[in-house]
C-alpha cells in the first residue's frame, strides 16, 4: 500500500455490524445499534434479546450500507433502521430495497452476480457484487426470506478482494463461489443462530471451517457471533475448533470499537 493511500481498516461495532474503510470510502454491514437489553418478539414462542450494545457509533458519514437482508432484527434493529436514512446508500436484496424505499431510504436491490462499481475518495475503484446466501437449511427460504452476501473487489492503488457472507449457512453455492473469487479477508456471519428451531440459520463452527477450506488464502473475521440471545456458538468456540485443526492463524478477532488496520500483503 502506498503512503498516500487512505487506510484499509475495519471497526467492529458488535453483532453483524462492522465499518470497513477502503481508500476513504466507508462501508457498514448490517446496522445493529440498539442498546443492550433490547428485546424483539419473533413469534409467540420466541423472543430475541440483545446482550450487548454497539461498541461505538459512526463518527463520520457512512457511504454505503451493505445490508444482507432487512427482515430480521438481529441484522437491522430499530436504531439501525433509523440510521439507514443517514447513510448515503443502502445495497440489499431486491425485495428489501423496495421495502426500504417506502420508508425514505436510498436503497438499491441486487440479485446474486449483479454488481455496482463506485470510486473511493483516493481514486480506487470498488466493485460490489451480490453473492448467494441461504439463511438456513434447504427449504428455509420460505420462512426466512431472501438474503445476499457481498464480494468487494478493489482496484487502483491497491488490489484485493473481500467477501461479506451475510446471514447464510455453508452450502453448495458457497463452495462454487470459492472457485470464482479469491478474497484476502472474509467477514463471516457465524454464531450458529437458532431463533426458530433445532437448526442453524447462520454458520456454525463446522460451516466456518468449511468456508476456510473453500477460500484457502483468506483470513476469516467473525461477525454475528457475539451479543444476541439466539447465538448458540461464539468466538471462543470458533477459536477452539480452529485450534484443534491447527488453523487458528486463519482467524482474526477484531477488538470491539477499535479501528483495526488490515494488511493486504
Amino acid at each position: 500500500m502506498s503512503n498516500n493511500t487512505a487506510p484499509f481498516q475495519a471497526t467492529y461495532l458488535g453483532g453483524p455490524t462492522v465499518i470497513i474503510e477502503i481508500g476513504g470510502l466507508r462501508l457498514m454491514t448490517d446496522p445493529t445499534l440498539d442498546p443492550a437489553g433490547t428485546k424483539f418478539v419473533l413469534n409467540e414462542r420466541s423472543t430475541q434479546e440483545k446482550f450487548e450494545g454497539p461498541a461505538a457509533f459512526p463518527e463520520k458519514p457512512i457511504d454505503i450500507v451493505l445490508l444482507s437482508h432487512d427482515q430480521h432484527f438481529d441484522n437491522l434493529d430499530g436504531a439501525g433502521r433509523a440510521f439507514l436514512k443517514e447513510a448515503k446508500l443502502t445495497i440489499t436484496t431486491k425485495p428489501g430495497a423496495e421495502r426500504l424505499k417506502e420508508t425514505g431510504v436510498n436503497s438499491t436491490g441486487l440479485v446474486p452476480r449483479e454488481h455496482r462499481t463506485y470510486v473511493a475518495p483516493n481514486g480506487d475503484r470498488i466493485k460490489i457484487t451480490a453473492t448467494p446466501a441461504r439463511h438456513g437449511p434447504a427449504g428455509s427460504t420460505k420462512i426466512t426470506g431472501e438474503v445476499i452476501g457481498f464480494h468487494i473487489a478493489v482496484s487502483g492503488s491497491q488490489v484485493f478482494d473481500l467477501y461479506v457472507t451475510g446471514d447464510t449457512v455453508y452450502y453448495n453455492e458457497i463452495e462454487k463461489l470459492g472457485e470464482r473469487i479469491d478474497p484476502r479477508y472474509i467477514f463471516v456471519f457465524a454464531g450458529a443462530a437458532r431463533p426458530r428451531g433445532p437448526f442453524n440459520l447462520t454458520m456454525g463452527n463446522n460451516d466456518v471451517i468449511d468456508t476456510a477450506h473453500a477460500f484457502p488464502n483468506a483470513t476469516l473475521i467473525p461477525l454475528h457471533s457475539e451479543g444476541w440471545s439466539h447465538y448458540t456458538e461464539n468466538n471462543n468456540s470458533l477459536l477452539e475448533a480452529f485450534g484443534v485443526l491447527g488453523i487458528k492463524d486463519r482467524l482474526q478477532i477484531l477488538e470491539p470499537g477499535v479501528a483495526t488496520p488490515l494488511q493486504i500483503d
